[in-house]
């Protein structure tokens, strides 16, 4: 199943990749990849193996704020890439 959309400008991706530079220095995240747990699989991982996902994908207009990031393992935001949880529920794989 493929899915189509029209891609966010490449001035509110720059302006969100900035902002999420600015979230991860913040104390906030630091206190959320100190926890260790992936949003996507429940696992543990150490702070380096963790990872910041965009749950509405920055390409396709979700910003970097603290409603939309989570912590994410390499592995779960890879496989996730620009997909929503509601397509990859529809694909099986949440």
């Amino acid at each position: 199943m493929e899915f189509y959309f029209t891609p966010a400008s490449s001035e509110h991706i720059g302006k969100e990749r900035a902002r999420a530079r600015e979230l991860r220095a913040s104390l906030w995240w630091r206190q959320q990849v100190g926890k260790g747990l992936c949003y996507h699989c429940q696992q543990t991982f150490a702070k380096m193996e963790l990872t910041m996902d965009h749950l509405i994908p920055v390409v396709r207009g979700g910003t970097s704020s603290k409603n939309n990031v989570v912590v994410s393992c390499k592995s779960c935001n890879s496989a996730k890439g620009n997909l929503t949880r509601a397509e990859l529920a529809m694909r099986g794989e949440v």
